[in-house]
């Protein structure tokens, strides 16, 4: 008895200092995997995930969130895209929108927030901060060509890079990835999504995978424990301490008996 609870003692203050710092995580995977790995971590947080297949010639959303460019701009639905290059023949899962990036053509490419309006914002009723969809034809031309996501007012996320042609081409050897961001430190009612290879062709879409996890918890990445965790840590490591020092002065005198 006096073990489980020195355990849990000190289980107790591992546990903030897990629990206590916020966490961003990216996914950058082919169709399938991307698909599978973000179920997957949003189930490790205690989430519930929600999917909608964007429809082509339909809204731009659903009950849930709406569609629009970062400048206010309308937004329409186009259908299924067939990824350049992939062998056997894949298509998205949905309808896309059209996101080719327009902004300074430089390289190496400025401040990312230069190519956001030629994105889409992903607007939210009810405010998430686990963002999943389809990407197609990038990295075909026009590098260096990066794509940004961006929760809220933050500081943009790069989800990934292409620096010659096809070096992402990944669903079915082809012109298809899926990219995923988490960032539990809050929930947030806008999400935006833009490319920075002007010139290129690149559509965003699918089917869009959404949730919304509790603050911390998602797994910490080299987090540094708050004081106040130290301080129960250490209360446990104390209670250890004595636990040890009480059982080694009862075993004295002992024998023991092997049979």
């Amino acid at each position: 008895m006096r073990t489980g609870l020195i355990i849990a003692t000190a289980a107790a203050g591992l546990l903030c200092a897990t629990t206590a710092n916020a966490a961003i995580v990216v996914l950058f995977d082919d169709f399938d995997d991307g698909f599978a790995n973000f179920a997957n971590t949003v189930t490790a947080a205690g989430g519930t995930q929600t999917n909608f297949t964007l429809v082509p010639g339909g809204t731009a959303g659903n009950a849930d969130f709406t569609i629009t460019r970062p400048s206010g701009g309308i937004v329409g639905v186009s259908s299924a895209y067939s990824l350049f290059g992939a062998s056997p023949s894949r298509t998205t899962t949905g309808g896309v929108v059209d996101i080719s990036p327009s902004g300074p053509n430089t390289n190496p490419r400025g401040n990312p927030l230069l190519y956001r309006n030629s994105g889409i914002t992903f607007n939210f009723t009810n405010p998430i901060n686990s963002l999943g969809f389809e990407v197609g034809d990038w990295a075909t031309c026009c590098q260096p060509s990066n794509l940004w996501i961006q929760f809220g007012s933050n500081a943009p996320i790069q989800l990934g890079s292409s620096t010659t042609f096809g070096d992402q081409f990944l669903t079915n050897r082809g012109a298809g990835v899926f990219v995923a961001a988490f960032d539990d430190s809050d929930t947030f009612s806008t999400v935006s999504f833009w490319g920075d290879g002007v010139g290129e062709f690149l559509v965003a879409g699918g089917t869009i995978r959404y949730a919304a996890l509790d603050r911390g918890s998602l797994p910490p990445t080299g987090a540094v424990p708050e004081p106040a965790t130290w301080a129960m840590m250490l209360l446990g490591f104390f209670g250890i301490g004595l636990s040890l020092r009480s059982r080694k002065s009862r075993v004295t005198g002992l024998r023991v008996r092997y049979t």
